[in-house]
């Protein structure tokens, strides 16, 4: 239930193309989100990609720590917050996580903040389930 296994990771060059030309995307201080269901076999409901820019933040271990609060909150509130409200007949979730941020934020606040981003993620995708 809490872990993040490799097949929750989006890698595949193929979707994160189709993501970035064809998703959708809302911004959630700190966060910039992208999202697209796309039809694929999978095992997962969602694969996500966590972004941080190296413009903005030029050591790698700032970008590293960053990343890794990131990943930590959604770890650990993927199935409440985001897996639970998904709708079964939308296939896969591509799901990006850019971080646009200019400060180096603590954990409790990026948790905070990934959770309200899962709530408006929610919202956005509700009408088009009670529209079918």
């Amino acid at each position: 239930m809490y872990t993040f296994r490799k097949e929750e990771r989006l890698c595949s060059r193929k979707h994160l193309d189709l993501l970035f030309k064809n998703g959708s995307s809302f911004l959630l201080y700190p966060f910039r989100i992208s999202y697209l269901f796309v039809n694929a076999p999978a095992e997962v409901q969602a694969q996500v990609v966590i972004n941080v820019p190296k413009k903005r933040y030029k050591r790698a271990v700032d970008r590293n720590l960053l990343k890794r609060r990131i990943r930590e909150a959604y770890r650990l509130h993927k199935q409440e917050s985001l897996y639970s409200n998904l709708p079964e007949s939308n296939g896969l979730l591509l799901f990006s996580i850019q971080f646009v941020g200019k400060d180096k934020y603590e954990f409790s606040f990026i948790e905070k903040k990934l959770i309200a981003t899962f709530k408006r993620f929610h919202n956005l995708i509700a009408p088009d389930e009670t529209g079918k």
